[in-house]
């Protein structure tokens, strides 16, 4: 009986050290979008490739959302970096069947001036702002910020959108528009910084939203994954989040290698534009219960300025990843 009992101990010893093992690693796929929420994801994927993860991922970097939600949709994407909006949307779309892992992107907007002196936002008064994103995040930031300043953002400046922000750097170009203030997103304010003499980064739009808000953060940028490759593979995800942390890590700390693989992998257009825009796209990482107070708040903002902005309701609180 002692033989038998202690050959039953080392079998199950041995079947639990194998069941842990391929609970640890597996295979996935990663869709990031191009931009700054990419960024993050740029050293990871050329780990895998050299063969140097836990993990085996096979990623697609995509330029547009319609290609997120197709992926999440069909099952295509077992985890995806995308805007914290979307990353609401798709959870709604989808009947709850995503979670948000974690935040890669906080702040990557910036007021930057030609001439006007911008020492506040109070400053902004009787300004006239460009901007893109009408109808999408950048109007709703801007929205909350000036308002929460005494300013309101209907009579109290005038605000001209542009289709999106590669049309920004030819505002500069326009004698007309040599007082102008424009709000600018990464990598393009890096774009009209460099190329522009006369441009000056006035106020980081990251900084301002927390002069404002108590119960939430700017959080633009995040990965998701789908809740039916999380239940069947908790382990494989952690995995992810540890491996995808220290990629963004690398990305703060080597910065030209990292602008080197954002050009290869179409992330950001040059590698010095990249280089050169990293620590200005609020690349972070964040989880946990600083997450989801932060992030919660942000949705709220964004549903309170247009519902549509995070598909029509705010995530229920399953929506935010806890570690089991």
């Amino acid at each position: 009986m002692k033989k038998l009992l202690a050959i039953l101990l080392t079998l199950l010893m041995v079947f639990s050290f194998v069941g842990c093992g391929e609970a640890k690693t597996g295979e996935m796929n990663v869709y990031v979008l191009s931009g700054p929420t990419g960024i993050g994801a740029v050293n990871l994927r050329a780990d895998a490739e050299a063969g140097k993860t836990q993990n085996t991922y096979n990623f697609s970097m995509v330029d547009a959302n319609d290609e997120i939600v197709s992926a999440i949709s069909n099952k295509n994407a077992d985890i995806a970096a995308v805007a914290t909006n979307l990353a609401a949307t798709l959870y709604n779309k989808t009947n709850g069947g995503v979670t948000v892992l974690a935040v890669n992107t906080t702040s990557v907007l910036s007021i930057l001036t030609n001439g006007a002196e911008i020492n506040s936002i109070a400053d902004l008064k009787g300004k006239t702002i460009y901007s893109p994103g009408q109808g999408a995040n950048p109007e709703y930031i801007l929205r909350f910020v000036l308002t929460k300043n005494g300013i309101n953002p209907d009579t109290d400046v005038t605000i001209n959108f542009v289709a999106d922000g590669s049309q920004l750097p030819g505002v500069w170009a326009k004698e007309e528009n040599k007082d102008a203030v424009i709000l600018a997103p990464q990598p393009v304010a890096t774009s009209i910084l460099t190329k522009y003499t006369t441009a000056k980064a006035a106020l980081d739009m990251g900084e301002e939203w927390d002069k404002v808000s108590t119960d939430s953060s700017l959080m633009m940028g995040c990965v998701i994954v789908r809740n039916e490759f999380l239940e069947a593979n908790p382990g494989v995800v952690k995995t992810f989040l540890k491996e995808y942390e220290a990629s963004i890590n690398k990305a703060l700390s080597d910065k030209e290698g990292t602008g080197a693989l954002c050009e290869e992998y179409g992330i950001i257009p040059t590698a010095a534009l990249a280089t050169k825009s990293i620590d200005s796209c609020g690349l972070k990482y964040i989880d946990g219960q600083e997450m989801k107070d932060g992030l919660s708040g942000y949705l709220k903002v964004m549903f309170e300025a247009n519902p549509k902005s995070v598909g029509g309701t705010l995530p229920a609180d399953d929506f935010y990843y806890a570690e089991k």
